[in-house]
């Protein structure tokens, strides 16, 4: 048990595509389509769902922090909330407890275009069965149901307003994360070198171009979210 939770990267090493990677989109893939199937009922149970989505966020976002601080590994360099899927989840905590539509629009975009790609091509260095495998991908499944859950359950309607906020909301906190950069040494939002492992950064040109690249492909795909939630709505409405 204590080598689930220790520090040996050796003993459980994380393969990208492999079975256990696989396991993790396939549960991200069905529970969002267990959310469209059984909207309704979950909207009968609306507080106990949003509080068991919020209980499991802030859970193990907490333990994470006693998993590094207990054998001394927290560091300021990479430990502060100002990764753009650490600043989702703390928008989700609040839009949980809040239902306000105007966090709603703001991680909409961000929450779901950032965590999709962290399952996607994950920077993780621990595999299955480590505490740190299950933390990483269940957060950032959650934050991805968690905007899921506000516009199929409770039809909260993504905008163009919205996705203008995201994306000022998502340059703000770049600014932020990089003065932390150069305060700290740290990488948050990759903006100071491409993660270590295959990402979607690897074609967009070396540094410091991939970071003009990284705002086209925010937009694109921040436009590309919204033209298709606006589209299964509409058929969803004329049904």
């Amino acid at each position: 048990m204590n080598k689930v939770f220790g520090h040996e990267y050796s003993l459980f090493p994380f393969e990208a595509f492999s079975f256990q990677h696989f396991m993790m989109i396939i549960i991200l893939i069905g529970g969002t389509i267990f959310l469209y199937s059984k909207k309704n009922h979950l909207k009968e149970h609306d507080k106990s769902v949003r509080i068991l989505m919020f209980l499991s966020l802030f859970v193990l976002e907490a333990m994470y922090h006693i998993w590094l601080i207990k054998d001394g590994y927290w560091d300021i360099s990479f430990t502060l909330p100002l990764q753009l899927c650490s600043l989702s989840l703390i928008l989700c905590l609040i839009l949980l407890t809040s239902k306000s539509n105007f966090i709603f629009q703001i991680v909409f975009f961000i929450g779901i275009t950032g965590a999709a790609m962290a399952v996607i091509t994950p920077e993780l260095f621990l595999g299955f069965p480590h505490f740190r495998y299950f933390q990483f991908f269940i957060t950032h499944i959650f934050i991805i149901w968690t905007c899921f859950y506000f516009w199929i359950v409770h039809d909260y309607t993504p905008n163009g307003k919205g996705l203008i906020m995201s994306f000022l909301f998502l340059n703000g906190s770049a600014c932020l994360a990089f003065a932390a950069n150069k305060v700290t040494g740290g990488n948050y939002m990759f903006l100071a070198y491409k993660p270590s492992n295959a990402s979607l950064l690897d074609y967009f040109g070396p540094f410091p171009y991939y970071i003009l690249a990284l705002e086209g492909a925010a937009l694109f795909f921040f436009f590309l979210l919204l033209v298709i939630c606006n589209k299964v709505k509409v058929k969803a409405i004329q049904r």
